[in-house]
């Protein structure tokens, strides 16, 4: 039986065109299926009133909370606009260079769960809290401390570019479900208390923030959890199949494991390796009893 191929260490130039197409396709997905409006606003209505009717919204006290905490709001619309796009990118970078044998299965985890949450925003597009009507009790926190950052009043979009992005992609929340990869990867790979705190902090921090902020219901972010829980069991089997169409479409000699040289790195008989001292005698000399000639 051959011994198993062990697995190659991941290459940043292979690695990097791969989370960029991804999240390219991501972005533009987000851009291009903005949903129905009416359609998003009756979904989000229809959340909201499950989970008042199972006293579940927890949105609505956190969100008077951060509107009238400015010491509470303006750091939490820092963290919803920017950590999301930081933090999750770090762990992954840390993964390929300190953890090379994890790093595949977890990019695989977080690509797979992605591309889920895509598919929720496109067949469910959710009008978040902070854009129903204002009956319902909701501030927008972040059009309210817009002064004080670099987005508007359209989301964590910079002030003018809040027509690029689709602010009906509520559910799932993937920003609670990126906090939830990083969480784990952190508890899992980081081998310290600090990284055991964190690792529970973060996730945590984000899923208040997200619904203080009132970009997301509670069960947008019970989705982001469900949709990381999926993409955790459709990763592996899509990690199989890709490997068994590499492992088909690569070069025969690759397929096969086949040798550049032959078998003991023979020479062809009478071939010299420059340098190489000539031998003082063949092995037919050496069985031969006639004496050599005197020399």
């Amino acid at each position: 039986m051959q011994p198993p191929q062990q697995a190659t260490r991941p290459r940043w130039w292979t690695e990097l065109p791969l989370v960029a197409l991804v999240y390219a396709v991501y972005s533009l997905g987000r851009l291009i299926v903005r949903g129905n409006e009416a359609g998003a606003v009756d979904h989000g209505l229809a959340i909201l009133h499950l989970e008042q009717t199972l006293h579940i919204n927890l949105e609505q006290p956190l969100n008077r909370l951060f509107t009238r905490t400015p010491a509470i709001g303006i750091p939490a619309d820092f963290i919803y606009g920017s950590l999301h796009y930081l933090v999750t990118p770090a762990v992954l970078i840390w993964l390929f260079r300190r953890r090379p044998g994890q790093y595949r299965a977890a990019r695989s985890w977080l690509m797979t769960s992605t591309l889920l949450g895509l598919i929720g925003f496109t067949f469910l597009p959710t009008c978040p809290p902070r854009l129903l009507a204002a009956v319902h009790g909701f501030t927008d926190t972040m059009a309210q401390y817009s002064s004080y950052g670099w987005w508007g009043g359209q989301a964590s979009a910079p002030r003018g570019l809040g027509g690029m992005t689709n602010q009906f992609a509520a559910m799932p929340s993937l920003h609670v479900g990126w906090a939830l990869w990083c969480g784990v990867m952190l508890w899992r790979f980081g081998g310290s208390r600090i990284a055991r705190i964190a690792a529970v902090a973060y996730p945590l921090v984000i899923t208040f923030v997200v619904m203080g902020t009132a970009n997301h219901y509670l069960l947008d972010a019970l989705a982001g959890v469900a949709v990381m829980g999926l993409g955790l069991l459709l990763s592996k089997p899509l990690m199989r199949l890709a490997e068994r169409v590499r492992t088909r479409f690569a070069p025969a000699a690759s397929a096969t494991g086949a040798p550049i040289v032959s078998g003991g790195c023979e020479t062809s008989p009478g071939e010299r390796i420059p340098g190489q001292r000539a031998p003082s005698a063949t092995p037919a000399d050496a069985d031969d009893n006639t004496p050599s000639p005197a020399r």
